[in-house]
């Protein structure tokens, strides 16, 4: 199963049409790489937001309030890709309105069989929580892909392990994990939570980025990071855990995921991460007896 995630230069629309020609002509390249399934990176509906006037766009409640329309669009968009092209998709993040005046930060899973899910993001970021407006999902989802299982991870959502150790006890093999980050810790953030991810569930983790600067938006203004696709860094695997990532201007990361080496892995391991996870649960923390003859004895260092 080959996955392509993608270093989406942020770019500035002036109306859906363009915003749609642009994403298929990003797709169709993922397709004439080989790509089954495609990444594209947490609030990329945003983009849309370039289209409107300079004071709205420059205001998030207000963008978030006019993306709405776009919404009906947006699904048929890469539904339609998705069947065009024969790929499962993962349109980085809608922020669509659930009512009230609160929006969850939506990825939308889109297969070419026609099926639509989604995952909402659980775990807000500090700016996201400031809006005022975002909430947090509730629910866990998997999706059907080529016979495997896969769940989708939104940014933030990655440094957290048991939301995802329950994914990959429902049979999760591939993490997909659409991200936008503004700074380099950002980024180091969610490439470490993939990494360790990656490492405790001995599964693949995919990660798409958001690129560029976009001074007219307060949510898009600046992007870091490169895409990446996270392997267990163990036996039959590279030993810094990375398959691929992009460099300079690429905008594809792409590589063939075997889940079946996963299982090979598993036998020939150096580590049982995940298979030792329920051991972690055993020990509890405990005050130090008060017992002189229990205490841990001083070292003593060689002099000079």
């Amino acid at each position: 199963m080959r996955v392509a995630v993608a270093k989406y230069p942020i770019g500035m629309p002036a109306s859906f049409d363009e915003f749609a020609q642009r994403q298929a002509a990003c797709l169709r390249q993922a397709r004439e790489l080989g790509a089954r399934v495609a990444v594209l990176p947490e609030y990329l509906s945003l983009e849309l937001a370039a289209s409107f006037s300079p004071e709205v766009r420059g205001d998030l409640n207000a963008s978030l309030a006019e993306l709405q329309a776009w919404r009906g669009a947006w699904c048929e968009l890469y539904g339609w890709l998705a069947r065009e092209l024969d790929m499962y998709l993962v349109p980085g993040t809608f922020l669509l309105d659930v009512g009230g005046g609160r929006y969850r930060n939506r990825a939308d899973w889109f297969a070419p069989d026609g099926v639509h899910g989604w995952q909402d993001k659980l775990q807000l970021t500090g700016y996201e929580k400031q809006s005022g407006v975002i909430e947090p999902g509730d629910a866990l989802y998997g999706f059907d892909c080529d016979g495997h299982r896969v769940g989708i991870t939104v940014c933030y959502d990655v440094e957290f392990p048991l939301p995802v150790r329950a994914q990959y006890e429902a049979g999760v093999r591939l993490l997909l994990v659409p991200s936008c980050t503004d700074t380099a810790a950002g980024a180091t953030r969610v490439k470490v939570g993939c990494l360790a991810r990656a490492l405790e569930n001995r599964f693949f983790v995919a990660q798409a980025v958001t690129a560029g600067e976009a001074p007219w938006s307060p949510a898009l203004d600046v992007n870091t990071g490169e895409a990446t696709l996270y392997a267990p860094m163990d036996h039959g695997f590279p030993a810094d855990g990375i398959l691929a990532v992009t460099r300079d201007d690429a905008l594809w990361a792409c590589h063939d995921l075997d889940v079946g080496a996963l299982e090979l892995n598993r036998i020939h391991s150096q580590v049982d991460n995940d298979r030792d996870w329920s051991h972690q649960l055993v020990a509890a923390l405990r005050p130090w007896p008060d017992d002189s003859k229990a205490m841990p004895m001083q070292c003593e260092t060689a002099s000079a």
